[in-house]
């Protein structure tokens, strides 16, 4: 039976378990998909052994330290700078890891029927592995893109730094972190949300809850919101596709 997995840490609530599992029972595909929480990103190598393992996702916070265990990286992997798709290719018995990228592909595919002529700049909070991915599509739209961090970083803002000029600025802001994930879902970035409008688009990642408090509030003010229920759909099928390539 192939099998595929998810690693990360921790992986108390896994989207991409439940999806894929429901997947291969509705399509009748012999396949299994299994949960992988490693503490350290070195664990990883304690998977290869396994002949069944074909492929598998990588969640928060390996989608960077994952690179240096690959043996190829996918052409838009080396431009983003994150993994979160690893393809096993065995071929005269050896292993090659190659590493890419659904993120980008899921998140433009979710956000671009939402997108107007006036969403010219955008705000992505947090700077990890997932905000790579929309940094990459975002530049590839033609959208000017300011990163916005709790610590001081050069060519970063940080959550005292957006102003409502800021915000005014900026009609399409991303919550790339994990703020506001269940349990802790009575969180949310620390942005002064009084000056969003209705011409504003706000997008979470988080899927977990489905309206976060971060929504929330942007909804509040008339702006439009979207979760991350399509974006984690386009990249799991995405995967699926590169997987079975």
């Amino acid at each position: 039976m192939k099998q595929f997995g998810l690693i990360g840490f921790p992986l108390g609530h896994s989207f991409s378990k439940k999806y894929f599992t429901e997947k291969f029972e509705r399509e009748g595909i012999n396949a299994a998909y299994n949960l992988y929480p490693i503490e350290n990103v070195s664990q990883f190598s304690t998977l290869t052994p396994n002949d069944e393992l074909c492929g598998i996702n990588v969640t928060i916070p390996y989608k960077e330290q994952i690179i240096k265990y690959l043996d190829e990286l996918d052409e838009t992997v080396a431009q983003i700078g994150a993994v979160n798709v690893v393809k096993f290719i065995r071929s005269n018995e050896k292993l090659i890891l190659k590493g890419y990228n659904s993120d980008a592909i899921g998140f433009e595919n979710s956000i671009k029927p939402f997108l107007h002529s006036y969403h010219q700049k955008a705000l992505i909070l947090g700077t990890g592995g997932a905000s790579k991915a929309i940094y990459y599509v975002l530049e590839k739209l033609g959208i000017e893109v300011t990163f916005v961090s709790r610590t001081a970083k050069q060519g970063v803002l940080t959550y005292d730094e957006i102003t409502e000029d800021v915000i005014c600025d900026n009609l399409l802001i991303i919550n790339a972190s994990p703020v506001g994930t269940f349990p802790k879902s009575d969180e949310c970035p620390a942005i002064q949300y009084q000056f969003i409008s209705n011409k504003h688009l706000l997008y979470d990642v988080v899927y977990n809850p489905t309206e976060t408090l971060f929504l929330k509030k942007g909804k509040e003010q008339g702006a439009q919101c979207l979760n991350g229920q399509e974006m984690l759909i386009g990249q799991a099928e995405a995967a699926w596709k590169i997987w079975n390539e």
